[in-house]
């Protein structure tokens, strides 16, 4: 009957995480958004909207260390408690990338356009789908799909070298489009972030389904 309890709640816990997934990806969603179509609506919703995110990264909290105290897990069970609490605190900071996004996304609408914004919105799509699919590989225990998110990071490290390079040539020529470029670099590189996160929970799907560490570009062989 106790595991059968223990069970339900971890049940409850990935509904929480997912949930959370939602919101935090949804902001970045929106700020991104925001950042294209020059809506200071939109991005004033990503600045003043952290709430009920903040709030789900308490209650995760709690349910995990009450999961910890009750039931004192072991091995697999105690693996996906503390990759929840690792995952939790990964969703916690990509909202907080999402209001970085909003932040730069504000500052840039105060200037001329300096370019029409493709690679960025892509770069955001990639994010967004890594974060998803690791959110997913957690629910489903799914190694191989966790495994797909750790490759799809080159991808997003080579549309922000793309980036990076075109709006050098922009600043370089137009020194006027230095400081909103700089504002699209910074856009750049928390999309990156994002992937980073969403790379996190990848890790730590593979560490809970099959207690191998993959962290820092463990060759592709061990993993």
């Amino acid at each position: 009957m106790e595991r059968h309890h223990f069970q339900q709640e971890l049940g409850s816990l990935k509904e929480r995480l997912l949930a959370m997934g939602g919101l935090a990806e949804e902001r970045v969603r929106t700020a991104l958004q925001g950042l294209v179509e020059r809506d200071p609506d939109l991005i004033d919703e990503v600045l003043g909207g952290d709430m009920p995110l903040n709030e789900l990264h308490i209650e995760i909290d709690d349910l995990c260390l009450k999961l910890l105290a009750l039931h004192s897990p072991m091995a697999a069970d105690l693996r996906a408690i503390m990759a929840a609490i690792k995952i939790n605190s990964d969703l916690e900071r990509v909202g907080d990338m999402a209001v970085n996004i909003a932040e730069a996304a504000r500052r840039y609408a105060s200037h001329p356009p300096v370019k029409k914004l493709i690679d960025i919105p892509r770069m955001g799509d990639i994010a967004q789908a890594m974060l998803r699919d690791a959110l997913d590989s957690y629910v489903k225990g799914d190694v191989a799909l966790a495994q797909q998110v750790l490759n799809e990071d080159d991808q997003l490290d080579a549309l922000k070298t793309q980036i990076f390079r075109e709006l050098l040539t922009f600043m370089l020529s137009d020194p006027t489009t230095i400081e909103p470029s700089l504002d699209l670099l910074l856009v750049s590189r928390h999309l990156e972030r994002i992937g980073d996160h969403a790379t996190n929970v990848a890790e730590d799907v593979i560490f809970m389904v099959s207690a191998r560490d993959v962290r820092h570009h463990a060759p592709e062989g061990d993993r």
